[in-house]
């Protein structure tokens, strides 16, 4: 599809403004796009003939990282993730902002006192402050939810706590949906997360009994799992089966669960 090109109106540094098809057949509308350290993401909305719905996108490039369409294994890493976790006022941390469906889904466990959403990219968090998302407002409406410009890894191995502005903090739950698998990354940085010893510097950020969950788009991963058997005291990985609306087939997600 071409897309024309015309500039709207101001936007933050970095930051190019949204670019809007043209003409009676235009269906898609880039929202956002910015330059980062690990290339040009995007957010687009578009019809979907297949579905006939709106759907939602971002791209890392020509990459497509995340889509609306496909959102039931991310809100099943954090239904799953917290049933693995006993008791009330649980404080839960999100690696990975993204489209925002799996920190929505942690808010819709009672249990829930505080969601801590560990973002990179500030252009990701802007999308969700300047409300252009389906989830936005109930994120930036609900007093549990701080989002936090950090690199989660970064966080993990230096070792000083998840959340910049409470060092040596602890959680309940740690649910991660950045890279597409353990060993398919975003950036060759995040790697170390995915080994014995990276694994080990997120354990003091997690309570006795605290779980990781992992989201990933590959089947389980028998050396993966080896590598949580090392850290952690109870794992699993559970396949997330969904209905492929582009294919009128089904699909298939990984969550990994790990028990401190």
């Amino acid at each position: 599809m071409t897309v024309s090109v015309p500039e709207d109106g101001p936007v933050r540094p970095g930051r190019r403004s949204a670019r809007r098809g043209t003409g009676a057949g235009a269906r898609l509308l880039v929202l956002d796009r910015a330059d980062t350290a690990i290339g040009e993401i995007s957010l687009r909305r578009r019809h979907d003939p297949v579905a006939d719905v709106e759907v939602f996108e971002a791209k890392l490039g020509d990459e497509f990282l995340m889509s609306s369409l496909f959102t039931v294994a991310e809100i099943e890493l954090a239904r799953r993730g917290l049933a693995a976790v006993g008791g009330d006022a649980l404080d839960v941390v999100v690696g990975g902002l993204g489209l925002g469906y799996t920190a929505v889904a942690v808010l819709d466990d009672p249990r829930v006192r505080s969601v801590t959403v560990v973002e990179a990219l500030p252009e990701v968090i802007a999308w969700h402050r300047d409300g252009l998302l389906p989830v936005s407002g109930r994120l930036t409406g609900d007093p549990r939810v701080v989002l936090r410009c950090a690199d989660f890894f970064a966080r993990v191995a230096g070792g000083d706590g998840l959340d910049p502005e409470a060092p040596g903090a602890r959680y309940d739950a740690v649910l991660v949906d950045i890279d597409h698998a353990p060993d398919h990354v975003l950036a060759p940085a995040h790697a170390e997360f995915y080994a014995a010893a990276g694994l080990r510097r997120l354990l003091p950020s997690l309570r006795e009994g605290g779980v990781l969950g992992l989201w990933s788009d590959r089947p389980p991963l028998d050396a993966f799992g080896a590598v949580l058997g090392e850290v952690f005291s109870e794992d699993r990985a559970e396949v997330v089966d969904f209905p492929n609306p582009l294919t009128g087939g089904r699909s298939s997600n990984t969550v990994y669960l790990a028990r401190r």
